[in-house]
């Protein structure tokens, strides 16, 4: 039924292409007080107080949900922050983002800790943020407090995290976190790379790439996230792999899944980009952790994509200072790890699935529904009747060159510089309204 005709809306979307129901087809969105209130014809006559008509090289999908972003503020602002990485994130389509628990100081491992979070994102924030908790040595036995004020779940590294103030859990600690989160049916995602595999590795000093990834081989991986299939097989817990890099992992995480374990899985955009043959020596841009692996390895990762082992796709938008990141001149163990992909990671990823003939709509589907559903927020992530009404406009088939300088976040570096994407013209609208005022801060449902 259409809306009546005293109920005036606020805005009607018109487009040739509109993602429903996991499909494209024509038809008419209307906006009351920021959510859909009716779906209808293209050209189905409705009143309201303003009207976007897409022309037909564009489409109209839901705003992209990304769990997994590094804003580091407080503490490390001059890396990245809340007005620059939301404006970054809105020009990327993405209108909701869950920050992660470090590089800030402090890290998000109190409740004060997410009050001052809270604090610096209110007045700066463009889309809607949310916030993980973390679970390090010292705030085991007090994650319930977290959890209660409103986080989506918890943070854990197995290995040296990089900064001294969120140390890493040993494999006891692991398992006491993963019991601690079961008690009230939390969520422990978890950087999974083994310490005593990467001890037992060659080091990555110097500049050659080949030899960055021989000191962080694709068995850390795995033996890391077996002992998280372990413990949350002897815990009963949820848990989630972050930035999955290794394909040689996936039998045991399909093996888990196949035992009805609680186990998600997430990869990067970096992964599904770019490959080890073509990193130059020196290029350390692209240093991420765990690395980015072979061509063979990546495409192992988009079938795993489309079998539905992994479960979602996530930015892992990590910054720095330019400074640090090309520390050592080329050398990869001086310079920080972490790519910096926020604003380009939904193009990066379609056009990825472009080149394999792997539709839009799974696309949208793995970083926007998926996302969504996994942390519990069901009002966004897709264009319905009773849906919040973040929407994303772009032209999917006009490509573009990546210039670093040009992008919104804080530093410009990037390991997309100079990339070819598709998905030209992104404009965003949050609550049915171009993204621009306060967005609002989000707790865990």
């Amino acid at each position: 039924m259409p809306p009546s005709p005293e109920q005036v809306l606020d805005t009607v979307f018109r487009a040739r292409r509109v993602l429903i129901d996991g499909a494209f087809r024509e038809a008419s969105v209307a906006v009351r007080d920021g959510v859909v209130v009716h779906l209808g014809t293209f050209d189905e006559p409705l009143d309201s107080a303003d009207e976007v008509t897409l022309d037909d090289d564009s489409v109209l999908v839901p705003g992209i949900v990304d769990t997994h972003v590094h804003v580091n503020e407080p503490g490390r602002t001059d890396w990245e922050g809340f007005a620059s990485a939301t404006r970054a994130a809105a020009r990327g389509g993405v209108t909701t983002l869950i920050d992660m628990p470090l590089n800030s100081i402090p890290p998000t491992t109190t409740v004060e800790a997410l009050d001052l979070k809270r604090a610096a994102a209110a007045p700066q924030s463009v889309v809607d943020v949310g916030f993980w908790g973390g679970a390090i040595p010292s705030s085991l036995g007090h994650l319930r407090a977290l959890h209660d004020a409103g986080v989506f779940g918890f943070k854990a590294f197995l290995s040296p995290s990089g900064v001294d103030e969120f140390p890493h859990l040993s494999t006891e600690q692991l398992r006491a976190a993963l019991a601690e989160v079961a008690a009230f049916d939390g969520l422990l995602i978890v950087h999974a790379e083994d310490p005593d595999r990467l001890d037992e590795a060659p080091e990555a000093s110097g500049t050659s790439y080949g030899a960055f990834v021989r000191s962080r081989p694709e068995a850390v991986e795995q033996s890391a996230i077996e002992h998280v299939i372990d413990g949350i097989r002897e815990t009963g817990a949820r848990a989630h792999i972050l930035h999955l890099s290794s394909a040689s992992a996936l039998p045991a995480i399909r093996a888990a899944k196949a035992e009805g374990l609680r186990l998600t899985v997430e990869t990067c955009p970096h992964y599904l980009s770019f490959d080890e043959e073509h990193i130059p020596d020196g290029a350390t841009q692209y240093k991420c952790c765990p690395p980015i692996r072979d061509a063979r390895n990546r495409e192992l990762l988009w079938e795993a994509l489309v079998d539905g082992t992994i479960d979602l796709v996530a930015s892992d938008h990590s910054p720095s200072t330019a400074a640090l990141k090309f520390a050592g001149d080329g050398d990869f163990d001086l310079a920080w790890g972490g790519i910096s992909g926020l604003e380009l990671a939904f193009r990066a990823v379609w056009t990825g699935a472009r080149h394999r003939s792997i539709p839009l709509e799974r696309v949208v589907d793995w970083m926007s529904r998926a996302t969504a559903d996994f942390i519990g927020l069901r009002d966004r992530g897709r264009i319905e009747v009773g849906a919040r009404a973040d929407l994303v406009v772009f032209r999917p088939d006009e490509a573009f060159t990546v210039d670093a300088g040009l992008l919104a976040h804080k530093n410009p570096v990037s390991a997309f510089d100079g990339s070819q994407l598709f998905g030209a013209d992104v404009r965003t609208w949050l609550r049915g309204r171009p993204v621009g005022a306060p967005a609002t801060l989000l707790r865990r449902p």
